[in-house]
C-alpha cells in the first residue's frame, strides 16, 4: 500500500511531453561541452542549517500562487504529531500533471482524445539520429530565441578590459594553476598546456611579491594553486567556453537574432541617466499580430427572473420563513462526520440577534460602520451568522484571516488594510478567542500595524434577542457596500476590494440563471467560505437560490482527502466547488475498492481552471472517476477575478475546448496555435466557458493604454458587469480612488484612439483572449506576468520547466516561488525551490545548474537567481500556499536563509552602459589647447608664501645653530628649561609623565652617550654617523626621548611599532621586516620588549629569516659604559634626519627619506598654519611611528614650543572617554586624532552622552580638531562624530581633516584663521570617466566628498593627468601633484612593489604642459581643485582641494575608472547584516568579501544582495562574492584596509569563507 501511495505521488510531478521538451534543451546545452561550473565554497557548519519547522506538518494548497505547503489556517496548528508524520506519508503535492507545456502535443478532437496515448510521447524520441535541437531548428517556421551563448559572446567583452571579442582575449590565468582531473576533463588540450607552461615559467621570491600598482598585469602574478584560484579560472573558462560553443552553433540561427551590435560610442561622455544604460534590443524578426481588432463580446442577456428576491436578506428572510426546517449549511469536522447542520430558520433568528446586538444599547455600531470578521477555516456556521448578520444591520463586514503572531506572512499589510478602513471592532467566535495570542491579562495582544480592537463573541449566549416587533434599521442609502475583500496585490501591498449591494445581487442573478442553480440542488465547497469564489458561490449565491451547502474544512483535505466523494456519493449532492490541488490529493488517496457514485454530480467547478495548471488535473480526474458516474461534460473550469468576480465559467453539458499556443510567440504576446506535428515548444490551454449573462468583455493591450487587442493578440481581459444608465457604484479598491479610478473605470479604445463605449470596464487582471465560438481562454494573470527584455513570460510557464527535471529528487513537496526583481531597469527572473532535507551538496549544485539551463533552452530567459531553502522555507499563506509577495519581499530583504543560491548576472543582464574607449592618441598639448579654446581654469592652487629660513635667520640677526631640531632643543633647554613641552595622560586622564625642555635634553644626550659608548664584539665603536637605529617604544615620552638622544649621536632613528604580545606570529614578521630592510645596526627599547624579541616563541618565529639573529639591543634604561662628549652637528640640511617607514593600503612596506632641512620646513609650516606657539596647548591622539603622527609626536613641539598632551590610542580602548575628558579638563583648543579614535568615540559614547554633559564635560574650547588620515575623508563618520558631541558643545566649524601621503606626509592642514571646510556633491558616474561634474545633493548617484583641509604655506599642488602628465582643468579628475620644501627626499626602501616600478619617478615629476620647470612629487591620490566663494588669509578665493582615492587601488573595469571605496559603501548600506566590505579587481573579475554581522545561516542572503547593489548603483557584475567572519579583512595602524594582502589570503587559500559564490 505504501508503494502504491508513492507511485502515485511521484505521477503527480510526471509530464512526459514536458519532461522530454526539457531534456532536449538540456542536451542541447552538453552537446556545447560547457565546462561544469564552479561548486561553490561552503564552511561545513552551514551545511546541517535548514528550515524543516515540521516536515511532516505541511501539505500543498494552491497552484495558482505556485505550488506550496501549509497549515489550514485554523487554531489546530501542529498540534499532533502522529498525523503530521502520517500526512507527510499520504498527502500530495498538487503537482500531479504540471501545465503542459510540450514540443509536440496532440489536440484533442472528441471526447475520446483528451488522454495521450504513448505514442505521442514516443515520437520525440531521437532514433533518426538528429538531435532533438537540430529536428528544433529545422521544423520551426518561425526564427528560434537568442541562445545563451549569443549573449555571452556580446556580455563578456563589455566585462573584461579591452572591449574585445572573448574568442581574441583569452583571460591570463590566476596563479598559474594546475587544473584538476574533474576540471581539466572539460578543458581543451591546448588551453592545459598553456597554463603547464604558465606554471613552469617565472619563479619570483617573495621579496619581489607584485604590489596593487601591477594589478593590471595579472599574468605575470605567481600566487600557490589553490581551491580558490582554480575555481576562479573554472569559471573563466565556463564563460570562455560558452562564447566559443556560439561560434560553432548551428548555421541555421540567423544572425538577425542575434543580439544587435552596440551603437558607435558618441564623441563625448553623457552623463544623463537615459543615455548611460543601453536600451532593449529590438527584435525585428519577433511576431506581430496580423488579425484585426476585435470588438467587446456580450455575454448574453441577463435572464429575467420573476421570483428571484429582490437582496439577499429578502432570501433568506423567504426561506427561513417559508421553510425554516430546510438545512443551509453543514458543517463537516475534521474526521468527516457532521458537525453541525444550520437552518434557514436558524440562521434568520441568528443573524436578527447578531443585527440587534450590535446596533443595540451595548455597542451602538452604525450602519456604514466597517467590521472586521476574523474566523477560522473550521468554522462555516458562526461565519455565515456573523457575515448576514452585518448585512442585516447596515455594517460592512471586512474579512480578514485569524492573526496568530506579528510574524506572519501579510499580517502587518492587513492590519494596515483594517486601520485605513477604520476597523475598530472585530467580530469572531469562543474557539477562535481561545486560540489568538494574549497577554498575562487574558487580552489579546495588539499585533503589529494593526489597530487596537474590540473583540466580540457571536455565540447565541452573548447576543440578545430582539423583540418580535424589532426590524432593522436599514443600511446607510448613501453607502451601498456590501463587504470588503482583501487581495494582495504583486508587490505585497494589501488592498479591499469593496462590492456593492447592488453588484453582488446581479452577480447572483447572472450565476442563477447562467447555471440554474436551485432550492434542489446540494453543494460540496472544498474552497475557503471566506473570500473569493468559496464566499460568492458558496454563501452567497447558494444562499440567494435557497440551495443546501456542505463546507468541507482544509484539515479534513489534509487528513483524508477522498471524504468529499463520499459526501457526495451519501447526499447525492450536484455540485462541487473545487481547486486543482483538491483534484490530486484525491488521486493520490483513492483506492480501487472505494464505492463513490459520482452520477448526480453535474458541476465540478473549478475554481483555478483559468490556471492552465488544473488542465491535467481536471483530465486524470476525469480519466479515473468517469466509470464512476463522472459525466465528462460536468467539469466546469472558471475564471475568477477579485475586482470582478465570476469572469466566464464553462456551462454544465458543454464539452471542453483546447488548443495549444507557442511560448515563442506567446512571450511577444501573439497566438499562434501549433499543430500536431510542430516540435515548438508549446502550452496546451482549456476554455473557462462563455461570459455570464449581462456582461461584456473586451480583450485590451497589458502595457500603456487600454488599446483593443487583435484576433490573433493575447492581452488583459476587462468585463463590464453593470448597464451605463445603472447609478450604482458598483465595485472599487477601498479608500485609493486614484488606482480604482484605473482599474474599475477603464474604457477600451479602437484603433483611433476612440473610446469603445460610454459604460466603465472592470481590469480582471486575467490574461488571454476570446476564440471565434465566444470560449474564454485565460493564459495567466497579470500577477505573475514577467516582462523580461521585452519578453513576457508566465510565472506557471516556469514552475513546470523546474518541475519537469528530476522533482522526486530534489524539490520539497514540489514548493516553487517564482518572480521577478527589478535591476537596472529591467526584470530579472527569480526562482525559489524548497530542498529536500537529504540532497547532496554537489547533487544539488548540479541540478540548479541543469534548472537554469532548461529554462534558458525552453523559454530564453535566463534564471538571474535560482535559491534553493529548507523544507518550510517560503513563507506560507493561512491555508498553506507559497506566499508570493512576502517571499519576494524577504528575498529582496534577505531574511530567507537559503541552502544554496546560484546567480548568473552575466548571463541575463543585457543593458550594461556603454564601456569607455580612452584615445591614447590624444596627448596633453591637445588636451592643454582645448581647455584653452573652452576658457576652463587650471587646476592650480598654493598655500600662503613663507619666506626663506636663511633670509629670516639672517634678518633676526642670528645664526644656522637654530636651524636643526637637536640644535633648537638644545637652545630650549637653555632659554626655557621649565617650560612643559609633553605630558603623557594615563587612562584616569592624570598626567603620568611629564618632559620639561631641560629633562628632554638631558634624557637625549644620556642616550646619545649610550649610543656612542656601545661597543662591538671586535672592541670597536660600533655606532657611527648616519647608521639607522631603529626605536621600538610603545607610545609615550620615551619615544621622544629616544628619537632626539639619535640626532643627538648623529644616527638616523627609525620609529618601528613593536610587536604585539598577544598577537605575537602577526605583528613580529613586520618589525623584522622593517628592521632587515632598514639595515639597523642596533635597536633601541624598553626592558619588556627586549625580554619580549628574546623570548623562544620569537626566536621560532624569526629562524626561518635571512638572518635569524637580532642587531644589539640597548636599554633605554642602561646607563652609558663612558662619558661621550656631543658635539654633533649635521654638515647640510640634505643630511638624513629620520627614516618613517609604513605600510601602504596596497600592502607595500616604504620608507621614506627625511632630511633636517625637510623636517625643519615642516614644522614651521604647521606652526604658521596651525598658529602653534609656546602658550598653546595641543592634544595629540595619534600613532606615532609614521606620517603626521610622528611628526605632531616628536618633532612640532620642539620647534614651535607648544606643550603637547600626548594621548596613547591604546589607553581609549581601557578608557573610550579618555580624549573627551582630557579635552575638556585641560582646556584644549587644537586637537589630532585619527579614524580609529574618531570611530571608537562614535560607537562607545553614543550612550554616554547625557551623563557627560551632566558631569560637566564639555568641547566648547575647542576651535581645531582635525582628524589626520591618508585617504579620503570619510564623510560620514565624520558627521556623526560631530552631531554626536554637538550636545557636549563642539563645533561643526572645529572638525576638519588633514591630508598626507607618503611623499609629503602634510599637504593640507586645517588652521584656526583658514576659512570653513566645504563639501560637495559631485557625480559617481563622471567620476569614472575622470570628470568631476557638481551635483545637487540628494540627486542619483551623487557622492558627498569633503575638503582636507586647507594647503599648507610654501606649498603648491596642481592635478595632472596621470596618462599623459599633462596639467588638468579644474573640470577633470586627475592625480594631486605637490611642490613643498617639506617634501621627502625620495624612498630609502619599497618592500612589495613591483619588479618594474620606478619609484624614484614619484620624485621627479615633470607637467608636460603648463609649469614644465617645476619639480613636483607625485602623491598618487586622484582628486581636483575647485574654487570656492571664501576668501582666505590673503585675500584671495579659497581654492579647495578634494581627495577621491588612490591611483594604484583604482579598479579598471569597462574602461572606466572605480574607487573600491565607493563599491564597498554601497555593499555596506544594503544590508545591516554586512559589518564591513572590500572589494578587489583579480583576473578580470571583481571579488567583493564582506564580513557577516550575524548568524551564518543568512550567509547566502547576502548575495543577491550585494550583487543587486553593485548592477544598480555602479554597473558592474560581481564575479565572486566571498562571506567571512568579522574581522577577516585586515586593516594597518591607520584603519585603512589592506586589500592586496586580502586578495593574496583568498586565493591561497588562507581566508576560512563562510560561503564564496560564484556568479555566472
Amino acid at each position: 500500500m505504501n508503494r502504491q501511495r508513492h507511485s502515485r505521488r511521484d505521477d503527480r510531478y510526471r509530464s512526459d511531453i514536458h519532461t522530454e521538451a526539457v531534456q532536449a534543451a538540456l542536451a542541447k546545452h552538453k552537446s556545447k561541452r560547457v565546462p561544469v561550473l564552479p561548486i561553490p565554497v561552503k564552511r561545513r557548519s552551514l551545511m546541517v542549517h535548514g528550515v524543516i519547522n515540521s516536515v511532516g506538518d505541511s501539505s500543498d494548497d494552491d497552484m495558482g500562487t505556485d505550488i506550496s505547503t501549509g497549515d489550514d489556517g485554523s487554531l489546530q496548528r501542529r498540534t499532533d504529531g502522529s498525523s503530521s508524520q502520517s500526512s507527510e506519508s499520504t498527502t500530495p503535492s498538487p503537482a500531479s500533471v504540471p501545465r503542459v507545456i510540450s514540443q509536440k502535443t496532440q489536440l484533442p478532437k472528441g471526447p475520446q482524445s483528451i488522454k495521450r496515448t504513448a505514442s505521442n510521447s514516443k515520437n520525440l524520441s531521437s532514433s533518426d539520429g538528429m538531435s532533438s535541437g537540430e529536428r528544433k531548428r529545422k521544423t520551426n517556421p518561425h526564427q528560434p530565441p537568442t541562445p545563451l551563448t549569443k549573449k555571452l559572446a556580446d556580455i563578456m567583452p563589455q566585462i573584461l578590459p579591452g572591449s574585445r571579442p572573448l574568442s581574441q582575449n583569452i583571460p591570463p590565468d590566476v596563479a598559474n594553476i594546475s587544473v584538476s582531473n574533474t576540471v581539466a576533463s572539460s578543458i581543451s588540450a591546448p588551453a592545459v598546456s598553456s597554463m603547464e607552461i604558465a606554471d613552469q615559467r617565472e619563479k619570483k621570491s617573495l621579496s619581489s611579491r607584485p604590489s596593487l600598482s601591477s594589478i593590471d598585469n595579472e599574468s605575470e602574478e605567481n600566487i600557490a594553486v589553490t581551491k580558490v584560484s582554480a575555481k576562479i579560472q573554472q569559471l573563466l573558462l565556463t564563460l570562455k567556453a560558452d562564447n566559443q560553443s556560439s561560434v560553432n552553433e548551428d548555421p541555421t540561427y540567423q544572425p538577425s537574432h542575434q543580439r544587435p551590435k552596440k551603437k558607435p560610442l558618441v564623441e563625448y561622455f553623457q552623463d544623463e541617466q537615459e543615455e548611460l544604460l543601453e536600451n532593449t534590443p529590438v527584435d525585428e524578426n519577433a511576431p506581430k499580430p496580423e488579425g484585426t481588432v476585435t470588438a467587446p463580446r456580450e455575454g448574453g442577456p441577463l435572464p429575467q427572473q420573476t421570483n428571484t428576491p429582490h437582496s439577499i436578506e429578502a432570501a433568506i428572510h423567504r426561506c427561513g420563513t417559508a421553510n425554516p426546517k430546510a438545512p443551509c449549511i453543514t458543517s463537516v469536522d475534521r474526521n468527516g462526520k457532521t458537525a453541525y447542520t444550520l437552518m434557514y430558520g436558524k440562521l434568520l433568528s441568528r443573524m436578527r440577534k447578531i443585527a440587534y446586538t450590535l446596533t443595540g444599547k451595548r455597542y451602538q455600531l452604525k450602519p456604514g460602520q466597517r467590521i472586521a470578521l476574523v474566523f477560522p477555516n473550521s468554522e462555516p456556521v458562526p461565519f455565515t451568522c456573523a457575515f448576514y448578520g452585518c448585512l442585516l444591520a447596515g455594517l460592512i463586514p471586512v474579512v480578514v484571516e485569524v492573526p496568530m503572531s506579528s510574524d506572519d506572512p501579510g499580517s502587518p499589510q492587513l492590519g494596515f488594510l483594517l486601520g485605513s478602513c477604520a476597523v475598530n471592532v472585530a467580530l469572531t467566535c469562543d474557539q477562535c478567542l481561545k486560540g489568538l495570542p494574549k497577554n498575562e491579562k487574558g487580552e489579546v495582544n495588539q499585533l503589529k500595524g494593526w489597530p487596537k480592537l474590540q473583540w466580540i463573541l457571536t455565540d447565541t449566549r452573548n447576543m440578545a434577542k430582539p423583540s418580535s416587533s424589532w426590524e432593522p434599521a436599514g443600511h446607510d442609502p448613501a453607502n451601498q457596500v456590501a463587504f470588503i475583500e482583501y487581495k494582495t496585490g504583486k508587490e505585497g501591498s494589501v488592498m479591499g476590494v469593496a462590492h456593492s449591494r447592488t453588484t453582488i445581487h446581479r452577480h447572483c442573478r447572472a450565476l442563477v440563471g447562467a447555471l440554474s442553480y436551485n432550492a434542489g440542488d446540494i453543494m460540496v465547497n472544498l474552497l475557503d467560505f471566506k473570500k473569493g469564489l468559496g464566499l460568492v458561490h458558496g454563501i452567497l449565491v447558494s444562499i440567494f437560490s435557497g440551495m443546501h451547502v456542505y463546507c468541507i474544512p482544509y484539515a479534513l483535505m489534509k487528513q483524508n482527502p477522498v471524504q468529499w466523494l463520499n459526501i457526495i456519493t451519501k447526499n447525492k449532492a450536484s455540485i462541487a466547488l473545487v481547486k486543482s490541488r483538491d483534484l490530486h490529493w484525491t488521486l493520490a488517496m483513492q483506492r480501487e475498492t472505494m464505492n463513490v457514485n459520482l452520477k448526480t454530480l453535474r458541476m465540478l467547478v473549478v475554481s483555478d481552471g483559468a490556471n492552465p495548471w488544473s488542465i491535467g488535473s481536471c483530465d486524470m480526474f476525469l480519466g479515473e472517476f468517469e466509470r464512476r458516474g463522472l459525466n465528462r461534460d460536468a467539469i466546469c473550469p472558471c475564471a475568477w477575478s477579485p475586482e470582478a468576480l465570476t469572469v466566464a465559467i464553462r456551462r454544465p453539458g458543454t464539452l471542453a475546448a483546447r488548443t495549444a499556443l507557442s511560448l515563442h510567440d506567446m512571450s511577444y504576446n501573439v497566438i499562434h496555435e501549433e499543430t500536431p506535428t510542430s516540435q515548438t515548444p508549446s502550452v496546451v490551454l482549456q476554455d473557462c466557458g462563455n461570459i455570464l449573462p449581462g456582461c461584456t468583455a473586451a480583450i485590451v493591450k497589458v502595457d500603456g493604454e487600454p488599446s483593443l487587442c487583435r484576433t490573433d493578440e493575447v492581452g488583459e481581459i476587462l468585463l463590464c458587469t453593470k448597464p451605463s444608465d445603472s447609478l450604482d457604484s458598483g465595485s472599487w479598491y477601498y479608500g485609493l480612488k486614484g488606482i480604482s479610478e484605473k482599474v474599475f473605470h477603464a474604457h477600451p479604445i479602437d484603433e483611433s484612439n476612440q473610446q469603445v463605449e460610454v459604460a466603465s470596464y472592470i481590469r480582471t487582471g486575467l490574461l488571454g483572449y476570446v476564440d471565434p465560438s465566444g470560449r474564454v481562454l485565460v493564459t495567466g494573470k497579470t500577477e505573475g506576468l514577467l516582462h523580461i527584455s521585452g519578453r513576457y513570460h508566465n510565472a506557471d510557464d516556469i514552475v513546470a520547466t523546474v518541475l519537469a527535471i528530476e522533482p522526486i529528487r530534489f524539490v520539497y513537496r514540489g514548493r516553487i516561488a517564482v518572480f521577478g526583481i527589478p535591476v537596472l531597469r529591467d526584470e530579472k527572473l527569480v526562482v525559489i525551490v524548497e530542498q529536500k532535507p537529504d540532497c547532496e551538496e554537489q547533487l544539488c549544485f548540479k541540478w540548479m545548474s541543469s534548472v537554469i539551463q532548461a529554462v534558458e533552452g525552453i523559454h530564453n530567459v535566463g534564471v538571474y537567481c535560482l535559491s534553493l531553502l529548507g523544507p518550510n522555507g517560503l513563507p506560507r499563506t493561512p491555508l498553506g500556499g507559497v506566499h508570493l509577495s512576502e517571499s519576494r519581499t524577504r528575498f529582496l530583504d534577505g531574511n530567507l536563509e537559503p541552502r544554496n543560491i546560484l546567480m548568473s548576472p552575466h548571463q541575463c543582464v543585457l543593458n550594461l552602459p556603454k564601456p569607455r574607449e580612452k584615445h591614447k592618441d590624444v596627448g596633453a598639448a591637445s588636451i592643454l589647447q582645448g581647455q584653452v579654446v573652452t576658457g576652463v581654469r587650471l587646476a592650480e592652487a598654493k598655500g600662503r608664501q613663507m619666506a626663506p629660513l636663511m633670509d629670516e635667520e639672517e634678518a633676526a640677526d642670528k645664526t644656522r645653530k637654530f636651524q636643526y631640531l637637536s640644535e633648537i632643543l638644545k637652545w630650549r633647554a637653555q632659554s626655557t628649561p621649565d617650560h612643559a613641552l609633553f605630558s603623557q595622560i594615563g587612562s584616569k586622564v592624570s598626567v603620568s609623565n611629564q618632559l620639561t625642555c631641560l629633562q628632554l635634553h638631558r634624557k637625549a644626550e644620556k642616550i646619545a652617550q649610550l649610543l656612542l659608548s656601545h661597543t662591538a664584539q671586535q672592541g670597536s665603536t660600533s655606532l657611527t654617523t648616519g647608521d639607522r637605529v631603529a626605536l621600538l617604544f610603545q607610545p609615550g615620552v620615551e619615544l621622544i626621548t629616544a628619537f632626539y638622544g639619535c640626532l643627538y649621536a648623529g644616527c638616523v632613528p627609525v620609529p618601528v611599532r613593536p610587536p604585539n604580545i598577544k598577537s605575537l606570529a602577526a605583528t613580529l614578521p613586520t618589525v623584522r621586516m622593517v628592521i632587515e630592510i632598514s639595515k639597523a645596526v642596533a635597536i633601541l627599547s624598553t626592558a619588556a620588549i627586549i625580554k619580549t624579541l628574546r623570548s623562544k616563541e620569537a626566536a621560532t618565529l624569526t629562524q626561518n629569516t635571512s638572518t635569524a639573529n637580532w642587531p644589539p639591543l640597548l636599554d633605554l634604561d642602561e646607563a652609558p659604559r663612558k662619558k661621550v662628549g656631543i658635539n654633533y652637528r649635521p654638515p647640510t640640511p640634505e643630511m638624513l634626519a629620520y627614516i618613517d617607514f609604513s605600510v601602504t593600503a596596497s600592502g607595500t612596506l616604504a620608507g621614506i627619506k627625511m632630511s633636517h632641512y625637510s623636517s625643519s620646513q615642516l614644522c614651521r609650516s604647521m606652526k604658521l598654519q596651525c598658529e602653534l606657539y609656546p602658550s598653546r596647548t595641543v592634544a595629540i591622539c595619534l600613532d606615532p611611528y609614521s606620517g603626521l603622527g610622528l611628526a605632531l609626536w616628536c618633532l612640532s613641539s620642539v620647534f614651535s614650543g607648544h606643550q603637547s598632551l600626548l594621548i596613547a590610542p591604546s589607553e581609549l580602548e581601557l578608557n573610550p572617554q579618555l580624549w573627551l575628558h582630557a579635552v575638556s579638563q585641560y582646556k584644549i583648543r587644537d586637537t589630532f586624532l585619527s579614524y580609529g579614535v574618531v570611530e571608537l568615540c562614535t560607537k562607545d559614547i553614543a550612550s554616554h552622552i547625557p551623563t557627560l554633559k551632566n558631569r560637566g564635560v564639555s568641547l566648547n574650547q575647542v576651535r581645531t580638531c582635525v582628524i589626520v588620515a591618508e585617504e579620503r575623508p570619510r564623510v560620514l563618520l565624520t558627521s556623526n562624530f560631530t552631531k554626536l558631541f554637538r550636545d557636549l558643545g563642539l563645533s561643526s566649524r572645529a572638525v576638519s581633516t588633514a591630508f598626507g601621503c607618503r611623499v609629503n606626509i602634510a599637504v593640507c592642514l586645517q588652521g584656526a584663521s583658514c576659512p570653513d571646510p566645504t563639501t560637495v556633491y559631485v557625480d559617481m558616474r563622471s567620476l569614472r570617466n575622470d570628470r568631476v561634474a557638481l551635483v545637487e545633493k540628494g540627486s542619483p548617484q551623487s557622492l558627498c566628498l569633503m575638503e582636507t583641509g586647507k594647503i599648507l604655506p610654501g606649498t603648491k599642488v596642481v592635478i595632472a593627468d596621470p596618462d599623459t602628465l599633462g596639467q588638468c582643468s579644474d573640470s577633470r579628475l586627475g592625480e594631486v601633484w605637490v611642490s613643498s620644501s617639506h617634501t621627502a627626499h625620495g624612498y630609502y626602501a619599497v618592500y612589495g612593489g613591483g619588479a618594474n616600478a620606478n619609484y624614484e619617478e614619484h620624485f621627479k615629476g615633470q607637467l608636460r604642459t603648463g609649469d614644465t620647470r617645476t619639480v613636483y612629487a607625485r602623491t598618487g591620490f586622484l582628486g581636483f581643485l575647485r574654487r570656492t566663494d571664501l576668501t582666505s588669509a590673503t585675500g584671495e578665493r579659497h581654492d579647495a582641494l578634494y581627495i577621491v582615492g588612490s591611483l594604484e587601488e583604482t579598479l579598471e573595469l569597462r574602461g572606466m575608472r572605480y574607487h573600491p571605496i565607493d563599491i564597498e559603501n554601497s555593499v555596506v548600506r544594503c544590508s545591516s547584516k554586512i559589518a564591513e566590505c572590500a572589494v578587489f579587481h583579480s583576473t578580470n573579475l571583481l571579488v567583493v568579501v564582506i564580513e557577516l554581522d550575524g548568524n551564518e545561516r543568512s550567509a547566502l542572503d547576502l548575495v543577491p544582495l550585494v550583487t543587486n547593489i553593485i548592477l544598480e548603483e555602479h554597473y558592474l557584475i560581481a564575479g565572486v562574492v566571498a562571506i567571512t567572519d568579522p574581522g577577516s579583512i585586515p586593516a594597518n595602524s591607520r584603519g585603512e584596509k589592506q586589500r592586496m594582502h586580502l586578495r593574496d589570503a583568498f586565493l591561497q587559500d588562507k581566508l576560512d569563507p563562510i560561503y564564496v559564490a560564484y556568479n555566472m
